[in-house]
């Protein structure tokens, strides 16, 4: 814990995960579903999947949409585009929704679309610091010969997170309510926390490299800051949703 997302050289825009729940997804011939969480890397806080409720169109499956298909975080009205078609997302590796992503499906999803492995490189995401819009020419075919060890997967999601206790070094002082991702690279590089009551606490803002660890079967996020440090930190202001085009 504690690394900063490694973001591209621009000016970062950071926007708030829980206003994109429940945005429809628009697929190249239509519509499939809409936002209902985000999967996020806890070791580089790179948000490496959206997670689309599809409805009655592909039940009983989980899909997952990458970054790599939605390219820069740009909504139109409460829509975001998806540079796939619906019959690739149809035809895309099966994963039952009560399962967790393993390392091994990743690897199935990501030469199915033909983009790199994002574990593969010291960059965001791999050996890019923003993910891919153009799919290559072809499929990258698995190397030959032996294979390194898989990494485990590190994925968790955005969704059951919110709610956590955030831990100070000298006790806990507030819940996590958001978090605030990098419109170009997903990196999240900010935690939205509630201090205080929850109904009467204001917003603050964390960085993520002030995370120590998060202790997930006590539902505690530990930061490396004073109680007093974290009621100090910038204030977090709710950005007005873009208009409906």
């Amino acid at each position: 814990m504690g690394a900063e997302p490694k973001l591209a050289d621009h000016e970062i825009m950071l926007r708030s995960i829980k206003q994109l729940y429940g945005d429809k997804l628009v697929a190249l011939d239509g519509e499939i579903g809409h936002v209902k969480d985000f999967y996020f890397d806890d070791k580089s806080w790179g948000v490496r999947y959206v997670v689309a409720d599809t409805g009655s169109w592909l039940t009983e499956r989980l899909v997952l949409v990458s970054p790599h298909s939605l390219g820069r975080l740009v909504q139109a009205g409460k829509a975001l585009r998806v540079n796939l078609t619906r019959k690739q997302i149809e035809d895309c590796p099966s994963m039952e929704s009560h399962k967790p992503v393993s390392r091994q499906y990743e690897e199935e999803y990501h030469r199915f679309y033909g983009w790199p492995y994002y574990w593969q490189g010291d960059a965001l995401w791999g050996m890019s610091n923003v993910p891919m819009m153009a799919l290559p020419s072809k499929p990258s075919a698995p190397a030959s010969g032996a294979q390194p060890e898989r990494p485990d997967a590190r994925l968790r999601s955005a969704l059951a997170i919110t709610g956590y206790h955030l831990q100070a070094t000298d006790g806990i002082t507030g819940h996590v309510c958001d978090f605030m991702m990098d419109d170009q690279s997903w990196g999240i590089g900010q935690l939205v926390v509630k201090t205080g009551r929850r109904l009467s606490g204001k917003e603050v803002q964390i960085p993520t490299a002030r995370v120590d660890r998060i202790a997930y079967e006590s539902s505690t996020i530990f930061v490396n800051l004073t109680s007093e440090a974290v009621e100090q930190s910038p204030a977090h202001y709710m950005a007005a949703e873009p208009a409906v085009a």
